[in-house]
């Protein structure tokens, strides 16, 4: 059975949701097992040592650009249609939400998305921090929060178009530039770090990257067959999250089902898997030296500044920056900019004089 054969017999929101969970789950157990991890990249590197972790998220990052470039080479992918290139961008958005983003993401020992792994492998302090954060993203779309956010948002804002796509300016040799010099220093990383123990599991970081582009070519071919709009998009945590508090709160007022709706559950399922196979499951509560009003803090900042940013490190800073959305490029060297800044202020202040 085809996909237009699904469709008509399931219907597009079924569909979208069911390939966004399995996709979901993809990503969740790969995310899992690699340790996929922003927050730790950044910190190796204001360490100096730039270890495997460092090396995973940019193997991972390079993975997603050239697949997604290779199937807009291939005519299978018109990312020009999606909010990142289409929409109107924000610049002072990107900037100030990015580093809000990256401030809250070392306050809370992670971003959105692994912070839902954390959670499916028992770890409370995560699933406090992403129902905070979940409920600040909808109070920024459309809550308390939402005058603020639209009034950071408006102070720059660029229009959709060509103009966004920053190969608009390079050609498509930039991407694959990019991809590749990335991933030659992810695998430098990777083989410089001889304390790390854990070596085979390094290389789900390529899954992981594998699972944006399929998110995009997945939606893609969906509308493309499709008699009703369908966005365009890949993974993403930070609209997924507050449509799913609306849902649990209230079915009456939330979206329809879709891609996202499927998300969520599967990454969720995908980590929870990986981490009882593999003996990682552990409950894991707040202990003296957890701050708790670090973690609230942080998934505040993360929560407004993901709204005011397109997305979160991966939402829009690894999806986006496939496509090379100019605002997601923004995005992602503010949200790094911020978390380094950050780490190295708790550093200083938490060490011994």
């Amino acid at each position: 059975m085809n996909l237009t054969s699904l469709i008509e017999t399931f219907g597009d929101h079924a569909v979208l949701a069911t390939g966004g969970a399995l996709i979901g789950l993809f990503f969740g157990f790969f995310a899992q097992r690699s340790k996929f991890c922003a927050r730790a990249a950044v910190i190796e590197c204001c360490d100096g040592s730039g270890g495997s972790r460092l090396g995973v998220w940019l193997i991972g990052f390079a993975v997603a650009i050239l697949a997604v470039q290779g199937l807009v080479w291939a005519d299978f992918l018109k990312p020009e249609a999606s909010r990142h290139l289409g929409a109107p961008g924000s610049i002072s958005g990107a900037v100030v939400g990015g580093l809000m983003f990256g401030m809250g993401m070392i306050m809370t020992r992670g971003c959105a998305s692994r912070l839902l792994i954390l959670s499916a492998n028992g770890n409370l302090r995560a699933l406090l921090s992403g129902l905070v954060f979940a409920v600040t993203v909808q109070a920024s779309i459309s809550g308390l929060l939402a005058p603020a956010r639209q009034w950071v948002t408006g102070l720059w804002m660029v229009e959709g178009g060509p103009e966004r796509n920053l190969l608009h300016f390079t050609g498509a040799w930039m991407g694959l530039a990019v991809g590749l010099a990335l991933g030659a220093i992810g695998l430098w990383r990777l083989r410089a770090d001889t304390q790390d123990n854990s070596q085979t599991w390094n290389w789900a970081g390529v899954f992981v990257g594998v699972s944006i582009a399929l998110g995009w070519g997945f939606t893609q071919q969906v509308a493309s067959v499709s008699f009703e709009p369908v966005p365009v998009q890949s993974l993403s945590f930070s609209s997924p999250s507050a449509e799913w508090l609306m849902r649990t709160l209230s079915t009456a007022t939330a979206p329809s089902f879709g891609f996202d709706a499927g998300l969520l559950p599967g990454v969720f399922a995908g980590s929870l898997i990986a981490g009882v196979l593999f003996g990682d499951f552990k409950f894991e509560g707040f202990q003296t030296e957890n701050k708790l009003g670090h973690y609230l803090t942080g998934a505040i900042l993360m929560g407004f500044g993901a709204v005011m940013a397109g997305g979160c490190t991966v939402g829009s800073g690894i999806t986006g920056g496939a496509i090379f959305s100019n605002t997601a490029w923004l995005t992602l060297v503010s949200i790094i900019a911020g978390a380094g800044l950050t780490y190295k202020f708790l550093k200083s202040i938490n060490s011994p004089t």
